[in-house]
């Protein structure tokens, strides 16, 4: 919905409920929520690409491949990215046991602390933004539909690996690639 002068000044509810879904209007919003992060993560001297590997180090320790394929980047993405976080004293790399070139990453206490307050942030943020609906109810509405958006993402990259596994083992079954 386009604020022409018959509709400014409503209230954010009123402006709310008069939108209609338009073409590209999930990816705008998505686009302005990730900036809207990015502007949070500045106060804790955080970029958006460390904190998303910070936040997947939150839960629990990882190797860079698979770090990789959660962030839908390539390996050497995720190795500049831990470089400057390591640097910081916020990650740990860890060498494997029987394969000295393999490595797991770890957060440090120090990173635990910073996520905490880079969540903060952007919990912050968001609700600040959520809370301009002016009802309590469509806020709440708002700041849970990430809660699901989490969600999906989570489900998407369950389905994508588990895609991505049969295909592979399909692969070697065959000899031939899959489609």
């Amino acid at each position: 919905m386009r604020v022409g002068p018959e509709n400014q000044g409503g209230t954010a509810a009123a402006v709310v409920g008069a939108v209609a879904h338009e073409p590209g209007s999930f990816g705008r919003a998505a686009a302005w929520l990730s900036k809207q992060v990015e502007l949070a993560l500045t106060g804790v001297e955080l970029s958006l690409p460390q904190y998303r590997v910070l936040g997947l180090l939150g839960e629990g320790a990882s190797f860079p491949s698979a770090l990789a394929e959660r962030l839908t980047v390539r390996r050497p993405t995720v190795t500049a990215v831990v470089d400057g976080l390591e640097i910081r004293g916020l990650v740990q790399r860890t060498p494997g046991d029987l394969d000295k070139r393999s490595v797991t990453h770890t957060l440090t206490v120090e990173g635990r602390h910073l996520l905490d307050r880079a969540n903060a942030a952007v919990d912050a943020r968001l609700t600040d933004i959520a809370s301009c609906l002016d009802d309590p109810a469509l806020t709440h509405q708002a700041l849970d539909a990430l809660v699901l958006w989490r969600g999906a993402m989570r489900a998407y990259h369950a389905a994508h690996v588990v895609n991505t596994t049969d295909a592979a083992h399909s692969t070697l079954r065959s000899g031939e690639p899959a489609s």
